[in-house]
């Protein structure tokens, strides 16, 4: 019989093993290195942006007081500073206001129809083969070559611009929006019809949150489309109507040959663009894909 007495036996120790609490916590630690104020500064993004702002006003400035000719290119400077008299008469700000009233409208009736082509398109093949078919015909085609119709079918002023920014973000926002769609994983799609997800509540809860960085994309494109297409457009219906927005601004400064002016609405159409993209869809893309963890 064994003697039960004794303590068991334990495993021999190795000599290259540390077991038990050999390994005192104080033993390890993490080195860490410290960020110095370049790297912290380096790291955010809108340093780096506005780096970049800086380097090419610089540029500006400096070929300016190079070519020493403000009839053809005016230093950065006088540009600024023609800007901000014209902003503070208020010139600027109306003219601006003008443009952005215009764009709304075409933007958001060019986003519309671009939903409705796209629920027409997922809803059937018919709708599918209609969308993809009226894209590679219009898309290709610039809002510009439509202004000589639109100046029959709708007359001078606002009726007009509008349709040319229709024309110029729809195709851009339904093309992603139903590449987006149609990107969509079989295994996301089966989960929504196993909870019985059906019609509207299907496309809100699965496909567009699925989806969404396509259609965030098409929605920038569709953004920057209707903004270089409305400037362009006012150049053309501000001399016909003799009224407009920044493109009109930039139109009769150019008659006046004042060059400085003609930068300065340049820079502010910058400017909006600039504000639109991190500002708007910036924040939206921010607490959207990023927060869902699609986009770094």
């Amino acid at each position: 019989m064994s003697d039960t007495s004794l303590p068991p036996s334990l495993p021999p120790q190795r000599a290259d093993v540390i077991v038990g609490n050999d390994l005192l916590p104080d033993s390890v630690s993490v080195v860490a290195k410290p960020l110095s104020l370049f790297e912290r500064v380096y790291n955010l993004g809108w340093i780096r942006r506005l780096a970049i702002l800086v380097a090419l006003a610089a540029i500006w400035e400096i070929y300016g007081r190079t070519l020493n000719n403000p009839l053809l290119f005016p230093t950065f400077t006088d540009t600024v500073t023609t800007f901000a008299g014209a902003f503070v008469q208020g010139e600027l700000p109306r003219r601006a206001w003008a443009s952005l009233q215009v764009l709304l409208i075409g933007y958001g009736l060019g986003v519309v129809l671009a939903a409705l082509l796209t629920a027409l398109a997922i809803s059937s093949r018919i709708g599918t083969d209609f969308l993809e078919t009226m894209t590679s015909m219009l898309n290709p085609l610039p809002a510009i070559a439509l202004l000589p119709l639109a100046l029959i079918w709708f007359g001078l002023g606002n009726g007009s611009l509008v349709f040319v920014l229709i024309h110029s973000v729809t195709w851009a926002v339904a093309l992603n929006t139903h590449s987006g769609f149609r990107s969509v994983s079989n295994t996301l799609r089966m989960v929504g019809r196993n909870y019985g997800l059906r019609g509207p509540a299907y496309v809100m809860r699965i496909l567009i949150p699925a989806a969404f960085a396509n259609i965030l994309t098409g929605l920038k494109v569709g953004w920057a489309f209707a903004w270089r297409t409305l400037i362009a457009a006012e150049l053309v219906f501000g001399v016909s109507s003799g009224s407009g927005g920044l493109g009109w601004f930039i139109y009769q400064a150019k008659n006046a040959l004042d060059i400085p002016s003609v930068f300065a609405g340049l820079f502010c159409v910058i400017l909006i663009g600039l504000v639109i993209e991190n500002l708007v869809f910036g924040t939206l893309e921010k607490y959207t894909i990023r927060r869902w963890g699609m986009q770094s």
